[in-house]
């Protein structure tokens, strides 16, 4: 029974968290940063630089709108610098629409963020369109049904995707191994390597604190753990620079990588502790959910006559290509606070016998 363990390091309080991440010793990015020019994020930009204030005061968007840019570029250069060659950015982002002083407008976060990537020298790479649909009978904006002044509403944020360098490369036996056992299911391939995504809610989050409940709405588990199990391998690690309520740091543990949370705000770590030691459980259930599909996609293949030609040698069941046979779905089963900050998770492999899915945890 595969028993192996991973590390996950919080590091808040200070501007200069991300110097203590070495150099070129982050496998893979995923986070999300404060939107520029979404209102609910104004006060964390103001403080930052003050610049930025006095433009958003006297109605100056545009110069707003670069000002906190230039806050973000700071964070992209020092991910530059921390991502290993080959290492991979998944970056969410909104695109902002917003008046101010008297001119109503797009801003293009999405955009601007791309300009600095390319000047830092990654490579950019096909994104994916997150469709997050607003019911509201009042989302639309400006003059209603009458032409010239009605706008359309933005349901969507994108999911930036970035290389530093060339093609990661895999030459040991090690390696190569560890990534055949990281491998995908055919059928999730096809799900998640699409450039939209449905069905992903934001998550909203119990805060008691007034600083920390600005950072209320946290991107879905959902979402990180397709990233990192779409574009990493087990026992990488996984940075998040703008950690908040911790999502991306308890996706790594239920994928089976180490992770490093960089959180400026200390009102968040209590609510990053609660998030860490309460992982176990949706990992494993995430884990076991991923089994129970592919058990299903066989059923359904077999009821359409359409034939598995592979067989996974860690379960037995069918698969559809041959890069699934070494295939394994790792689940945390306990996660330990060695130290303020400092976490320990340890991982299993979820068992399945024959087409009756059972798990040794």
């Amino acid at each position: 029974m595969l028993n192996e363990s991973t590390r996950h390091r919080v590091l808040c309080g200070h501007a200069a968290a991300m110097n203590d991440v070495a150099d070129a010793s982050i496998d893979l990015v995923v986070t999300s940063p404060p939107y520029p020019m979404v209102s609910m994020w104004d006060e964390v930009f103001r403080k930052e630089h003050s610049g930025i204030g006095a433009a958003l005061d006297r109605g100056d968007g545009p110069r707003a709108f670069e000002a906190m840019h230039r806050v973000l570029d700071d964070v992209w250069l020092e991910c530059h610098r921390v991502l290993k060659p080959g290492g991979l950015f998944c970056l969410n982002v909104g695109d902002a629409t917003r008046k101010v002083g008297d001119e109503f407008r797009l801003y293009s976060n999405h955009a601007r963020i791309l300009q600095t990537m390319r000047g830092l020298g990654f490579s950019i790479l096909p994104d994916i369109l997150w469709r997050k649909p607003n019911n509201s009978p009042t989302k639309f904006m400006g003059s209603g049904m009458l032409p010239g002044g009605a706008y359309v509403t933005y349901e969507h944020e994108y999911i930036l995707i970035l290389r530093k360098g060339n093609l990661r490369t895999f030459r040991s036996p090690a390696d190569k191994a560890r990534r055949r056992r990281s491998a995908f299911f055919w059928e999730e391939r096809n799900l998640w390597f699409s450039d939209l995504w449905q069905g992903l809610t934001g998550v909203e989050q119990e805060l008691s604190d007034k600083a920390a409940r600005r950072r209320s709405a946290a991107f879905p588990f959902e979402l990180a753990y397709r990233l990192i199990l779409m574009h990493s391998v087990l026992g990488d690690v996984v940075l998040d620079p703008f950690l908040g309520t911790g999502t991306t740091m308890a996706a790594a543990v239920a994928a089976g990588r180490e992770s490093v949370g960089v959180e400026q705000e200390r009102g968040l770590m209590t609510t990053i502790d609660a998030t860490l030691t309460a992982s176990v459980a949706p990992g494993l259930a995430r884990g076991r959910r991923r089994l129970l599909d592919h058990l299903a996609f066989v059923a359904k293949c077999e009821e359409q006559g359409t034939s598995l030609s592979h067989v996974n040698e860690t379960y037995g069941f069918p698969v559809m290509t041959r890069q699934e046979v070494l295939l394994e779905v790792v689940v945390p089963s306990e996660i330990v606070s060695e130290a303020p900050g400092v976490y320990t998770a340890s991982h299993e492999r979820a068992s399945c016998e024959g087409r009756q899915a059972t798990f040794e945890v």
